[in-house]
């Protein structure tokens, strides 16, 4: 059987691709890390490299729009024939090609649609659901489009938010939900078993 290849794009320390990696080679994922792409210099570049993954700086320069970035890093990440495009930790709007409707997965520390867009990232997640008084948390895993943190929601995972709780002891506990739920939702689309009708995604 063809291994099946996902390419993966970056902004910070690579903590979700080596998740994706240590599942790889438990035998979690019967999957291949093709290459991972970043929009800057930074420590996962380095982290993933050491596992013997493909990677590229694609800069996103001063002056940069989301078509400019999208015209440079595409042929990057098509040049490695990925199956499946997976947003871990990008921080960018990474415009999508018709070709690649619902071929990009894109997970988020919180429970959209809440808690999401432009700047809703990492700990700033952490802090507003804290900040908002909400009794539980998680994380999304969904297909990407042409706007921050929308798309059609494949998979959710809960975890409570429990009194005392930090910025850092939520993400945490949000994290170790996205090291499950990122594997599930990459096997799901492995499989076959996800299709989209109507804006919504259909698990069978």
């Amino acid at each position: 059987m063809p291994e099946f290849r996902v390419a993966c794009t970056i902004s910070g320390g690579g903590r979700t691709v080596l998740n994706l990696l240590d599942r790889v080679a438990d035998g979690g994922l019967d999957a291949a890390i093709a290459v991972v792409v970043a929009d800057r210099e930074c420590a996962g570049l380095e982290r993933v490299a050491s596992r013997g993954v493909a990677t590229a700086l694609v800069p996103w320069t001063a002056g940069t729009t989301p078509d400019d970035y999208a015209a440079r890093a595409w042929p990057v990440l098509e040049k490695h024939r990925p199956d499946l495009v997976c947003n871990c930790g990008f921080l960018r709007l990474l415009r999508i090609p018709p070709r690649w409707t619902h071929r990009v997965m894109n997970i988020h520390p919180g429970l959209l649609p809440k808690f999401g867009g432009k700047g809703m990232y990492g700990d700033r997640v952490h802090a507003a659901v804290l900040a908002a008084g909400e009794t539980e948390s998680g994380c999304t895993v969904h297909f990407a489009d042409n706007e921050y943190d929308r798309g059609p929601i494949i998979l959710q995972k809960r975890v409570p938010v429990k009194p005392g709780d930090t910025p850092d002891t939520l993400a945490a506990r949000v994290f170790a939900a996205e090291c499950e739920a990122y594997p599930e939702a990459i096997r799901l689309f492995q499989a076959g078993r996800i299709r989209v009708e109507q804006g919504k995604v259909v698990i069978a």
